[in-house]
């Protein structure tokens, strides 16, 4: 089972749209794939409202965790702003 464990630094943290956005990249996986934040149960993540229960906030340390590794590294890089797209021209 592949994992990361990050720290959220993107400024909204996992709330609103950037959730939707983080499941529906989970969802692209057949395997299972949880979020959790640490210390904490894990939860489903591609079902937003379990992700949203969460409360993420920027700063929180999560665990991503499943089947996929290229998946979780993905989610990793939403939560990380590792996705290399920037705001400059």
């Amino acid at each position: 089972m592949a994992e990361r464990r990050v720290k959220v630094s993107t400024e909204v943290g996992i709330q609103a749209r950037p959730a939707t956005v983080f499941v529906e990249t989970a969802a692209e996986s057949a395997a299972d794939v949880a979020i959790a934040k640490i210390g904490g149960e894990p939860r489903d993540a591609k079902s937003i409202l379990q992700v949203l229960t969460l409360d993420v906030r920027r700063g929180d340390e999560v665990l991503i965790e499943g089947d996929d590794q290229d998946v979780v590294d993905r989610l990793a890089a939403l939560v990380t702003e590792e996705s290399g797209e920037s705001d400059e021209p």
